[in-house]
């Protein structure tokens, strides 16, 4: 552990920490968990006892920099982190097991000034941004999907049931049911659950939130599916394409703003029911989706997911109904107007949900700040256009590798902003060496291709 120069550096009101404090004694945790993310969103986490939350709480613990992904250089590596009041939540636990709680942290410099280089920093920024333009909540529904596997060294399935089965293929149920329990022992609510298409795939998704909360929740809901299937013997993974010929894994990215309560994007007077606002937040999405798709596609597997038949979604344009399209309004209900939303359909669940989040958000706010006219919905299937129709209709496609992705990323004026100069130049730097280490590889496919034959 870092040892930095103690100084009151505390980012909430004494009110906040004394709750947490009190929560701490009442709910006898035994240990706190302090949480934040790499670069990637990998969860970092170390650990205190009940007599350092104070200190913690109100002057932050400091830690090594240098040895986090992406985080600053040696000479340079002294950090603070600063737990979020907000975010107390004692973890599952069953009786003769340790009681543990976990908190969320904010990355400071140790003077006291927000980091650069942490993707919750980003996040915040975007959200002040989206309140200097007049809006207070930005709303997030992310429908993250994984696989369960016999085990961490390959990819047996549990069962071989599909969308939405309801027999005894569908072996995992009871361990659906027992991570939900988890999920809302921590605060995080849940709407529903049920098997994906894929075999031994599934999905639980979580009541929309604003963005920063959402966030949170993302990174807590990886473990805790994570340590669930784990405690029963089984292997979960986000990995956005773990099988050869079948669905990979999404997380389908349902976004409102609102203001005072009121949705933004609602017009009841407009044909799709969608405000200027709401237009031109998709048009920004959708003119920017390709500078922003090395962030909410982050891995060398994931252009494995992003291809033509698959249910992902790799044609930029907008619709109603057509899943095939990058961005779909699911259809308006009478009565149900906070409920007008954009569900963009190609991020994947492995992604860094705070640089996801803020890379939306300022590409919907870049629409509506410069005024996007939003292109006809495209309801026609756009697998079964031919790339000449495609081009004729203007439509693009996302970058179809890594590589190509981090080309797009790193012109991206946007992004550079989005994400700040310290994220935005580690960040280019890290995917393309994860981009060269993959194109070097000679793969199994290659080997039975050609060494026979050449």
């Amino acid at each position: 552990m870092a040892q930095v120069e103690t100084r009151n550096r505390a980012t909430s009101s004494e009110q906040a920490r004394k709750e947490v404090l009190d929560r701490a004694a009442k709910e006898k945790a035994e240990f706190v968990l302090l949480w934040f993310t790499d670069l990637e969103g990998h969860l970092k986490s170390f650990a205190i006892t009940p007599e350092e939350l104070e200190d913690a709480l109100d002057d932050g613990m400091g830690f090594d920099g240098s040895s986090i992904t992406g985080f600053n250089a040696i000479e340079e590596s002294d950090m603070v982190a600063i737990p979020d009041p907000a975010t107390f939540q004692v973890m599952p636990w069953k009786e003769g097991e340790t009681r543990v709680a976990r908190m969320i942290c904010d990355v400071v410099t140790p003077d006291g000034k927000p980091y650069e280089g942490d993707p919750r920093y980003v996040l915040r920024r975007a959200l002040e941004r989206m309140e200097s333009m007049g809006f207070d909540t930005f709303n997030i529904g992310p429908e993250l999907e994984y696989f369960l596997f016999k085990d961490d060294a390959g990819t047996e399935t549990l069962d071989e049931g599909g969308y939405f089965a309801m027999t005894t293929m569908d072996a995992a149920g009871e361990l659906r049911n027992e991570t939900i329990r988890a999920l809302t022992s921590v605060g995080i609510p849940v709407e529903y659950h049920h098997h994906e298409v894929g075999p031994s795939q599934h999905e639980i998704d979580m009541r929309f939130a604003p963005a920063l909360d959402m966030a949170d929740h993302t990174i807590t809901y990886r473990l805790i599916v994570k340590e669930v299937a784990k405690k029963a013997g089984y292997h979960a993974t986000f990995m956005p394409k773990p099988i050869f010929g079948e669905n990979g894994s999404g997380m389908h990215t349902h976004q409102s703003l609102f203001t005072d309560g009121r949705n933004a994007f609602f017009d009841a007077d407009d044909e799709w029911h969608l405000s200027d606002v709401g237009k031109a937040f998709i048009a920004g999405q959708l003119r920017h989706a390709r500078e922003m798709a090395a962030v909410f596609a982050q891995w060398v597997n994931s252009y494995k997911r992003l291809v033509p038949g698959y249910e992902a979604p790799v044609y930029v344009a907008w619709s109603r109904r057509n899943r095939s399209a990058l961005i779909r309004i699911p259809l308006y209900k009478p009565g149900a107007e906070q409920a007008t939303r954009a569900e963009l359909r190609c991020p994947d669940p492995a992604c860094n949900p705070y640089l996801t989040f803020a890379a939306l958000l300022h590409a919907g706010l870049e629409g509506i700040e410069k005024g996007y006219e939003l292109p006809e919905p495209m309801e026609t299937n756009l697998y079964h256009l031919t790339p000449e129709q495609r081009r004729e209709r203007g439509i693009v496609s996302l970058p179809e590798t890594l590589g190509e992705a981090i080309d797009e990323l790193s012109q991206s004026e946007l992004m550079r902003n989005a994400l700040g100069p310290h994220i935005f130049d580690r960040y280019v730097e890290l995917k393309r060496k994860e981009w060269d280490e993959y194109r070097v590889q000679l793969t199994e496919w290659e080997m039975e291709k050609y060494l026979a034959v050449l």
